[in-house]
């Protein structure tokens, strides 16, 4: 859905970012801020019937997880070049040479401008950007080391969990740890946006797409812990980035999804991206919310989407990982 980050269609054969996956070493230590939970019995989908349609966020249903262990925060800058470093692996926004950035975060001029999405005009198509140059080939991730990578598609999020020894969380997993222990609610501090007047998220204020307030501090995204934890000690469970998901995305799955530990459907019409971004605005993209659900094709990047790991720690982490790499 172009309004949340652009797609794109895959390279050629042999030419992805994800093409020497199994080739990759592995690192020995972590850089991860793991949080241990428990598992257990929730209630997984969108309760209010605020969601869209077509994201297939109902019915709400029970879903039963074993334990597992979650990054704190969205894997940052500083924690994606340590990949970079140790693999000399190229993202696929390396390859195509260009990503989505945002019109008023771009730092690009003239010929590096390549167009707009097609429907989302705010998303420009910028040559240079990646990873190490978020808004524009003049921009540094040293800048913002301490914020969410960006243009980093499924694939490559794939590709540092193969090296770090880890696995993206299944969507039910995400959602049981957005959730921090709150049964039922809107967001994953409670009901209301603004507790007290107080900003707990990096979405977008005022008009979109021209005029953002910044009244939570931020245009683009914002350092890791700059609001404060859910229940469970996770950082920026909604807005900042989208984080992606293990799944496929298949709108339908819910309806007959499997109680315990479901791994996702098995084809869908891209990878599930789960707690919304900075440019989420309940005027077009209320997508902040706990229950809320969208996609995008495995090799698309865009200046908005990271991804969290969690720990690999079993056979059936192993599974999981697998089904990821695979599928």
């Amino acid at each position: 859905m172009p309004c949340c980050t652009p797609s794109r269609k895959p390279l050629s054969a042999g030419s992805g970012g994800s093409d020497s996956l199994n080739a990759l070493p592995r690192r020995g230590s972590s850089l991860h801020d793991d949080v241990q939970l428990a598992g257990g019995l929730f209630e997984m989908g969108d309760a209010f019937g605020e969601g869209y349609p077509s994201d297939g966020e109902i019915p709400v249903h029970e879903v039963q997880l074993n334990p597992f262990e979650i990054d704190s925060t969205p894997v940052t800058n500083i924690m994606f070049t340590e990949f970079i470093k140790g693999t000399g692996y190229v993202t696929e926004a390396e390859h195509y040479g260009s990503s989505a950035v945002f019109h008023l975060l771009s730092t690009a001029t003239g010929a590096d401008v390549l167009g707009t999405a097609a429907g989302a005009p705010w998303w420009l198509n910028i040559r240079g950007a990646n990873w190490a140059h978020p808004t524009g080939p003049r921009s540094r991730w040293e800048d913002v080391a301490t914020h969410p990578v960006v243009h980093v598609s499924h694939n490559d999020a794939l590709a540092y969990c193969r090296w770090a020894g880890r696995r993206l969380p299944t969507e039910a997993e995400w959602e049981y740890a957005a959730r921090g222990g709150l049964p039922g609610m809107r967001y994953a501090w409670g009901n209301d946006l603004t507790p007290s007047d107080e900003h707990r998220c990096n979405i977008w204020q005022g008009s979109f797409p021209k005029t953002n307030t910044r009244a939570d501090g931020y245009l683009g995204t914002a350092p890791t812990k700059s609001f404060q934890p859910n229940g469970y000690g996770l950082y920026e469970m909604a807005g900042n980035v989208w984080e992606w998901c293990n799944d496929w995305f298949l709108p339908k799955y819910y309806r007959n999804s499997p109680r315990d530990d479901p791994p996702g459907p098995t084809i869908g019409a891209g990878r599930v991206m789960r707690g919304g971004s900075y440019l989420c605005h309940d005027s077009y993209c209320n997508r902040y919310r706990v229950a809320a659900r969208t996609s995008n094709t495995p090799e698309s990047s865009s200046g908005n989407c990271g991804f969290r790991t969690v720990h690999l720690s079993a056979v059936r982490n192993a599974t999981i990982q697998a089904s990821g790499e695979t599928a």
